[in-house]
C-alpha cells in the first residue's frame, strides 16, 4: 500500500465489507463505527480517513478522524494518533487534495 491511493470506489479490493469499516474506542471506553473514506500516502507513511457513520448518516459535514495506519500481518489494522503538528498538517493536506480530486471527479462524471 506504499504509493497507492485507495478509496471506498477503487477496484483494488482493499474495501470490501468487512474492511469498509473500522471501529475506533474512545478514551472513556465507547466504541464508534466508522466508514473508511480512503487511505493514502504522506511521506513514506500510509494514513488513513475515518467518517463516523452516525455524521455520514446525517446531512451535515462530519468530523473527519485522520491516523497513520498500518497493516498487520494478520489481517488487521494498527491505527496510531498523529503526535506532530508539521506531520498533521501534512496529512490534513494530503486527505484535503483527495477530497478536491473527488470533487473534481464528480464534476467530470456528470458532464459525461
Amino acid at each position: 500500500m506504499s504509493d497507492e491511493r485507495h478509496d471506498i470506489d477503487c477496484d483494488c479490493g482493499c474495501n470490501e465489507e468487512e474492511q469498509g469499516m473500522v471501529t475506533l474506542t474512545l478514551d472513556d471506553g465507547t466504541e464508534m463505527e466508522c466508514i473508511v473514506l480512503t487511505i493514502f500516502p504522506v511521506n513514506g507513511n500510509d494514513y488513513i480517513a475515518l467518517l463516523p457513520v452516525e455524521e455520514a448518516e446525517s446531512d451535515e459535514e462530519g468530523e473527519v478522524f485522520l491516523y497513520r495506519f498500518k497493516q498487520l500481518e494478520n489481517e488487521e489494522i494498527e491505527l496510531l494518533n498523529i503526535e506532530d503538528d508539521d506531520e498533521y498538517e501534512a496529512v490534513a493536506d494530503a486527505f484535503d487534495q483527495f477530497l478536491d480530486d473527488e470533487e473534481f471527479q464528480d464534476i467530470i462524471d456528470d458532464e459525461e
